[in-house]
């Protein structure tokens, strides 16, 4: 059978906790990073998104259903970095209202 311990007032309960130190914690990306990358991923969908619209013009591509989906594709993603960018100036906002 495991032994179980017991925390005593002698032991303060936090010790039984190991917080990983900030050396010990893994390299990541910065958000600034992450956001830098969605916001070319975004951009990349619209470019796409142009030019599936050009070569159905032009008569390049008679595929209407893709079109229409790298469109859909292209809008979802703006809206979605349209919410992102509301979200964080509300935080900022809120932030900022709390030092005044």
């Amino acid at each position: 059978m495991s032994e179980m311990k017991i925390f005593g007032a002698s032991e303060p309960l936090a010790s039984a906790f190991k917080l990983p130190k900030k050396a010990d914690a893994p390299e990541g990306k910065s958000f600034m990073d992450t956001l830098s990358e969605s916001l070319k991923e975004v951009n990349a969908m619209q470019v796409d998104a142009d030019k599936a619209i050009e070569n159905l013009v032009t008569g390049k591509s008679k595929n209407l259903h893709e079109t229409m989906i790298t469109m859909s594709k292209a809008e979802v993603a703006m809206k979605l970095t349209l919410q992102v960018r509301n979200k964080v100036i509300e935080a900022y906002k809120e932030v900022m209202s709390m030092g005044a």
